[in-house]
């Protein structure tokens, strides 16, 4: 007779069977071949209403190209940095020479060979002032010039030293495209032809863009888990602005990614066993309100010091966010290079200092309506912002602040526009406020939006300071020891100064099903899709 086992016994022969199955299925799917063909559908919580990476700074721009334009190197998620169109690379001592040598094999969509007289047609169109390639171009630098001794070499050469070059030629902004193209276009803003593995089939502002693979593809990037093309057939983004529409389209599978997942449904997204969720924080300049010091009440250092003192900005993001974004304490993300947390100890929300500062500025009045008044006039800010361009996490935040500030007496007007009107009112310089983030682990960054060379409308430096030309120059060619020293001081004075108000570190949140395999990251924090596949 069978002599019958205890129930603790019972209770351990199923919990071991369940852990062997899980671990047989883990292995299973580990060791499950990627499946060719498919369709991702992705959707997005933001518009772009250029498709051309040369001559736009956009996020969802770099996402949806870099699946179009290859480009010179490659940097892995662990910001090394590996061929891709150049197999290898030689940088004299002072960082003022960059030899690339190309691959042989490499075409655009269209036939035409990618060498190196194509790679320097599309560096010297992004210099050309008429091409108005403000991010591109900044991501450069002074280049004094570009040769080719053969087809496949390309020489930069700098007058002094710039240090970041090879993490701007990794961005997809600087990503390559036909001369063939290019020459016989004159409005770039809705096609690129590239060397990519997928093509652009099409892109409707407003609307979302497809692509299709391409099938003689087979020179990746040195950090991508393949060679050959792509898994997917196709790809589309589509435009999906109303958070509720996005998400619900994910629960039920008419698409299998989206962005944005919206912070009042992140936890029930995590719990739900057929989706995951991805996040990853961005580095670069962190989403802040850019003041701007040439016009307007914000000429004065007190009103801005008192502005930044009355935006209590951890409590906002919290509210706005629900908990799924890091309130920011400096200008820049923890994950850029030489990032101060020391920063965070001069600032904070402090209304009775904001008073004082508004007191001593003269604006020591407030009218019926609890708002700040010298000589009869308001102390009235306009905020100029795209809502196209938002999360609608970020209109709440905005609103958040308004509401903040009042308290203090500030008339914060939120003057939302199309991205026409925005454009025009930045370069009219017609704005006090503006609220941008860019996504970009070298600290160099910081010039593209504080150099003086980019007050509008020759690009980013919304707060028109003139202050830090000579320490964002100097950074890009200095040592290591130095480049650190100088971006701290940076760093410093435009929290001292008040040239910003920080809001929170951006972050890239991918809701997927669990049948998309693959997905990796580059160091913009953006999903990289040429290794992504679909399981049935």
């Amino acid at each position: 007779m069978e002599k019958k086992k205890p129930r603790w016994a019972k209770i351990i022969t199923i919990i071991t069977f369940s852990l062997l199955s899980s671990v047989c299925s883990l292995s299973s799917r580990a060791n499950e071949q990627p499946l060719q063909g498919g369709t991702l559908n992705v959707g997005l919580a933001s518009d772009t209403p250029i498709i051309d990476p040369s001559i736009t700074g956009n996020s969802v721009t770099a996402l949806i190209s870099r699946n179009l334009v290859d480009s010179l190197v490659g940097q892995a998620e662990d910001n090394h940095f590996t061929p891709w169109l150049a197999t290898r690379w030689e940088i004299n001592d002072n960082n003022t020479e960059y030899t690339f040598h190309l691959r042989p094999d490499v075409t655009f969509s269209d036939g035409t060979p990618l060498d190196a007289a194509a790679i320097k047609y599309n560096l010297d169109r992004i210099l050309d002032p008429k091409t108005t390639s403000s991010y591109a171009k900044s991501l450069l630098g002074p280049i004094e010039s570009i040769t080719t001794p053969d087809n496949n070499t390309v020489v930069i050469r700098y007058a002094s030293s710039f240090a970041p070059l090879l993490q701007g030629l990794s961005l997809p902004y600087l990503g390559i495209q036909s001369p063939t193209y290019l020459k016989k276009t004159l409005n770039t803003s809705n096609t690129v032809v590239g060397s990519g593995p997928f093509v652009l089939t099409s892109f409707v502002k407003g609307n979302g863009s497809r692509l299709s693979k391409r099938p003689d593809y087979h020179w990746g990037p040195g950090y991508a888990a393949h060679n050959g093309p792509a898994y997917l057939d196709s790809m589309v983004f589509k435009y999906l602005p109303e958070s509720s529409v996005r998400l619900g389209a994910l629960r039920s599978g008419q698409i299998q990614a989206i962005d944005a997942v919206p912070p009042a449904n992140d936890k029930s997204v995590q719990s739900n066993r057929q989706l995951q969720v991805i996040t990853r924080e961005n580095p670069g300049v962190n989403r802040v309100l850019f003041l701007n010091t040439a016009n307007g009440p914000f000429r004065d250092s007190k009103i801005r010091q008192a502005f930044l003192r009355a935006s209590d900005t951890a409590t906002a993001v919290k509210i706005a966010w629900f908990g799924t974004r890091k309130a920011a304490d400096n200008v820049v993300g923890p994950s850029t290079l030489y990032y101060d947390p020391a920063v965070a100890s001069l600032w904070g929300f402090d209304l009775a200092n904001a008073n004082r500062l508004l007191d001593e500025a003269g604006w020591a009045s407030k009218d019926a309506s609890g708002f700040r008044t010298k000589e009869g006039q308001r102390l009235s800010l306009h905020f100029v912002y795209d809502p196209s361009g938002l999360e609608a996490a970020d209109i709440t935040l905005f609103q958040a602040i308004q509401f903040q500030v009042k308290q203090a007496g500030f008339d914060l007007q939120l003057d939302p526009l199309d991205a026409g009107g925005q454009t025009a009112r930045i370069n009219a310089h017609d704005y006090d406020i503006l609220s941008i983030y860019y996504v970009r682990a070298e600290p160099d960054i910081l010039r593209t939006v504080f150099d003086s060379h980019y007050i509008p409308p020759n690009g980013y430096n919304y707060s028109q300071v003139h202050t830090l030309d000579d320490k964002l120059r100097k950074a890009v060619g200095a040592s290591d020891s130095e480049r650190k020293r100088l971006y701290g001081e940076i760093q410093r004075e435009v929290i001292e100064h008040a040239y910003v108000v920080p809001l929170y570190i951006p972050a890239y949140q991918l809701g997927t099903t669990k049948n998309v395999h693959g997905i990796s990251w580059a160091t913009n924090a953006k999903p990289n899709f040429y290794d992504v596949w679909l399981s049935r």
